[in-house]
């Protein structure tokens, strides 16, 4: 049985997440190999060889690559699905982006956004924003499976595998990349921060999101928010955290001014500790929070950041 990982990445490095996959994958079982597509990716390739447990890594370069267009990916994967019994990608808008179009090529059900592994064909994953945990089997002959990272201990470094060239597929001519344009931060990215401090509609608006950063830079945290906070325009859609945003388990959690709807806790409740401050002492939040206080923010957080 062999599994292929298709990797996350920016040319260069892997995104975090894809190494969290390879644990998914060798929890499965079977010898895993890595594919890296892209264009003026050779980088990103060799150091996914270095991932331990990863036995080959198949290297598909070409123009019609860049971005990770849905039907160039999915066509691609397409042409060698038949020489592995599970397809596994991150949960991420990467692999929900080109997996579900694979998957129906393959006539196969996804998997999505699995947390555990419980045999070759059974996997857990969650549903109804995480209240529930569903086990669910499937007969399908290639399984196509999306892996919630932080479901998962990402894989080390340690590994030698071979890269071989994998020849590009044609360009089916369905979508072309145009360009991007990338947030820039000194800060840490959300989903691959230790510490993330949160901010919701209790900030009132994006101009006091400067309370935030002041003590995001104290301890070198990313800066999230809630869908709640996004939505009124205090911050960019790329801060949210939730259901519909990011998934994140950071080590250190802190929830400023959000209420704790049902949709953003699905998103960080996984967290190893969660900081809970709200004015609100019925606040659902502190139901998940390991510590909290009942405390007007713009004055607690200030004096948080100062004592720091």
């Amino acid at each position: 049985m062999s599994v292929l990982v298709i990797a996350e990445h920016d040319g260069k490095q892997l995104k975090p997440g894809t190494t969290n996959t390879v644990t998914a994958a060798a929890k499965i079982g079977g010898d895993i190999t890595m594919l890296v597509v892209g264009h003026k990716c050779a980088e990103a390739a060799q150091v996914a060889a270095k991932i331990a447990g990863v036995k080959k890594v198949l290297l598909a370069d070409a123009p019609q690559y860049a971005g990770s267009g849905a039907e160039n990916m999915a066509a691609l994967v397409l042409t060698i699905a038949g020489d592995y019994g599970h397809i596994l990608a991150p949960a991420t808008g990467f692999g929900k982006n080109f997996m579900p179009r694979l998957a129906a090529l393959l006539d196969a059900q996804q998997i999505s956004d699995i947390s555990a592994v419980v045999s070759a064909d059974t996997f857990v994953r969650p549903i109804y924003a995480g209240n529930v945990m569903a086990t669910v089997q499937s007969a399908d002959k290639v399984k196509v499976i999306t892996v919630r990272a932080t479901g998962f201990d990402a894989a080390a470094e340690g590994g030698s595998a071979a890269v071989e060239n994998l020849a590009a597929g044609p360009d089916t001519g369905l979508s072309r990349f145009i360009g991007q344009e990338l947030s820039k931060s000194d800060r840490p990215e959300l989903t691959a921060a230790r510490i993330i401090v949160s901010g919701g509609r209790g900030m009132g608006s994006g101009e006091n999101f400067k309370i935030l950063e002041a003590l995001a830079d104290k301890l070198g945290a990313a800066v999230g928010a809630s869908r709640a906070a996004v939505d009124s325009g205090f911050v960019p859609n790329d801060y949210q955290v939730g259901q519909t945003g990011k998934i994140v388990a950071p080590e250190l959690y802190i929830a400023i001014g959000i209420s704790g709807a049902i949709q953003h806790l699905a998103g960080m409740k996984d967290s190893k500790v969660i900081i809970a401050i709200n004015k609100d002492p019925e606040a659902p939040i502190f139901a998940v929070a390991d510590y909290w206080l009942v405390d007007d923010l713009f004055k607690a957080v200030p004096e948080l950041t100062q004592q720091l």
